[in-house]
């Protein structure tokens, strides 16, 4: 599902692709920009996955990226649900953070520093 990247807006149209200076029925953002397109990166050089690309200087503004393709929103959330999951669970297994030992540090805490009445 195509959606806006600023509200979540789905985006309805017959087209494959916004024109170039198609808004947000909901919040008028540009649709054709750098933040709705499937090649962002911003870990790559000039944020984009594709070689030379020209550079932008407003990611979220109209541009006229001959190499733009509206990214599945749906698709990257689920992507990026398993990632984070992954890296929770590493987290998780190198400091011991699950819910119980926490709940266990802060008895011990108020154990050894609690109020002594």
């Amino acid at each position: 599902m195509k959606r806006c990247h600023k509200c979540g807006a789905e985006w309805v149209s017959e087209k494959r692709q916004p024109g170039v200076k198609e808004v947000c029925a909901r919040c008028n953002a540009y649709l054709h920009c750098c933040k709705n397109c499937r090649h962002r990166d911003p870990a790559r050089h000039n944020e984009c996955r594709i070689p030379n690309t020209e550079w932008v200087g407003d990611r979220a503004g109209c541009n006229f990226c001959d190499e733009f393709e509206f990214k599945d929103s749906d698709a990257q959330a689920g992507r990026d649900a398993g990632k984070l999951e992954i890296a929770r669970s590493a987290l998780d297994e190198l400091f011991g953070g699950n819910r119980e030992s926490q709940a266990e540090g802060r008895d011990a805490f108020e154990k050894l520093f609690g109020d002594s009445k």
